[in-house]
């Protein structure tokens, strides 16, 4: 199986949530299922069914979690030469050649993406197009809503 690229910030946060559902969701649900079953006749009892219900979601979420952590290559692009190339874990800034606006990029893997925060997948269109160039290059990116040329101002290796 491909291991899947993961900065470590991203594989911090999938940690924090692990831990989380094990330590602090896990038992609550537990008690509130023992609660529920103190209270008689399971069939019509609605709390049970959702503490249940709220139980599988929990356990399918951390086999989830171990899941993708355990099949991660975590990547620390702070520990990585800086030559100035785009790669996976990188900041990009970006300058339109059309009209001049910039815009920053942090490229990641597919569960971190977030283009509310400026992190795009690794599997995106414009991180497809960056990765491999080096900063004064202009890239061309075929997105959904037609082709834009950026150059590349920056590249930054910071976590």
């Amino acid at each position: 199986m491909n291991k899947t690229p993961l900065t470590v910030t991203g594989a911090e946060k999938m940690k924090e949530e692990l831990k989380k559902l094990k330590g602090e969701d896990r038992p609550r649900v537990v008690n509130a299922i023992s609660d529920a079953r103190e209270h008689g006749d399971l069939k019509e009892n609605a709390e049970y069914h959702a503490a249940r219900e709220q139980q599988s979601f929990i356990e399918g979420r951390i086999r989830e979690l171990e899941s993708k952590l355990s099949n991660a290559q975590i990547i620390d692009v702070a520990t990585l030469p800086q030559t100035g190339k785009v790669v996976f874990g990188t900041t990009v800034v970006l300058e339109a050649t059309a009209d001049g606006r910039q815009v920053t990029y942090k490229i990641v893997g597919d569960d971190e993406a977030d283009i509310k925060n400026n992190m795009i997948s690794v599997s995106s269109p414009i991180a497809r197009a960056l990765i491999g160039k080096e900063e004064g290059d202009v890239v061309t990116v075929q997105a959904p809503g037609g082709e834009t040329e950026y150059e590349i101002l920056e590249v930054r290796y910071v976590n």
